[in-house]
């Protein structure tokens, strides 16, 4: 799994990634800082159930923090996008080609509107252009991949009495598309079984439709701070009427709190609405710290950055952590180490899936699964619940 930062120049996507994963990153006041990629790792943030359960974890593949579990993410910072980057301009080729395999997109917006459409210092540009630009770049980016020798490939699949679902799948297979998106696109639509009757407006409704269904999308409505509340308010409204989540974020304020932390000045855990000061620091920095408590934590409850990725993980993506383990009274693997291992699991997934998860062997010798917190033997066919422990048992070799 994937997240992807994206938007267009100079509105902080660098500055939100750097804050995310404490990857150093250049970081400038003018287009195009970013031209290479930049990947790191930053985590979703839930609570464990060892805060329900008064047990003391073993993380293994996560960190454990003051009753929260730390998850990591896979994130990437791809090149700022402009008008017109599905026809090449800017890094437009380069931007489309680095967000191909992200499950979801953080779309970061400058909340001021001080950032006109091409990434330059304007005195106002209304943010919500912002939405609707991005959406039309990747759409006609999807229907350029689509449209390219489509008569003949429909006719194949007409010919060849080929499965439409599996056939546009398999062409789309390089930006993560599945026969499920293909489908649920198509149903959303009313597009006949036909390729060959499909026009060019059905083609570009479906790169839509494959869009909002492969590419979920939340925005970051950055530099919040400097934004008054009544653009804040607005932003909000006109993003959830695209069905869009919208949080108000600092990245610049998360960035120097992470910092601090990693100094030893202050402690912070990301995304609270509040920090603690551990030991001596200058004036200047005192005085930085306490702006970003005023003007961001007491007014925002957070700097955002956290909370856009705790939705783009759980609400997006609908991903739950499930927790395996060898005995379910001790909640512990073969080495005694008491929930050592997390998994991400796609909401409605059942223990067999997660045995799958695990190791195919478990997958494949499935014969049940206990749910740890209940004591209760599950079927295949129970659905995995947010936080669930599960033993599987299983036939192996």
């Amino acid at each position: 799994m994937e997240i992807g930062v994206v938007g267009k120049p100079n509105v902080g996507k660098s500055t939100f990634f750097s804050a995310a994963t404490l990857v150093d990153v250049e970081i400038a006041n003018y287009p195009f800082t970013t031209i290479n990629a930049n990947v790191g790792v930053t985590y979703a943030i839930t609570e464990h159930p060892c805060k329900e359960l008064g047990c003391t974890p073993n993380p293994q593949n996560y960190e454990y923090r003051e009753g929260l579990a730390l998850i990591p993410v896979k994130m990437i910072d791809v090149a700022g996008l402009v008008p017109g980057a599905h026809e090449g301009r800017g890094l437009g080729n380069k931007f489309l080609d680095d967000l191909r395999m992200a499950s979801a997109l953080i779309h970061v917006i400058d909340a001021t509107g001080k950032t006109d459409e091409e990434g330059r210092p304007t005195d106002f540009h209304d943010p919500v252009e912002d939405i609707e630009f991005l959406e039309r770049e990747i759409d006609y980016w999807i229907y350029g991949i689509l449209k390219k020798g489509w008569e003949k490939f429909a006719k194949r699949i007409k010919l060849q009495k080929m499965k439409i679902e599996t056939a546009i799948a398999e062409h789309l297979s390089g930006i993560g598309v599945t026969e499920n998106d293909v489908w649920e696109a198509m149903h959303r639509l009313g597009l006949p079984d036909d390729p060959t009757a499909w026009s060019d407006e059905d083609l570009l409704s479906f790169a839509s439709e494959i869009r909002k269904i492969n590419k979920p999308m939340i925005i970051a409505a950055n530099k919040a701070d400097a934004a008054s509340d009544e653009d804040i308010k607005r932003l909000k409204r006109e993003g959830e009427k695209r069905g869009y989540i919208v949080v108000p974020t600092s990245a610049a304020a998360e960035l120097t709190l992470r910092k601090a932390a990693k100094a030893g000045f202050i402690e912070y855990i990301p995304g609270s609405s509040d920090f603690k000061i551990l030991k001596e620091m200058s004036e200047k920095q005192k005085k930085a710290l306490m702006l970003i408590k005023e003007r961001v934590l007491d007014r925002f409850g957070s700097t955002g950055v956290q909370e856009v990725i705790n939705k783009a993980v759980f609400e997006l993506l609908k991903l739950i952590p499930v927790y395996p383990v060898q005995d379910e009274n001790k909640l512990t693997d073969q080495f005694g180490n008491v929930l050592p291992h997390v998994f991400l699991m796609k909401k409605g997934s059942t223990p067999r899936d997660l045995a799958f998860k695990v190791h195919t062997d478990l997958g494949k010798g499935f014969l049940y699964a206990i749910n740890a917190k209940t004591k209760r033997r599950v079927g295949e066919d129970y659905e995995l619940q947010f936080n669930d422990i599960i033993k599987i048992v299983a036939v192996t070799k």
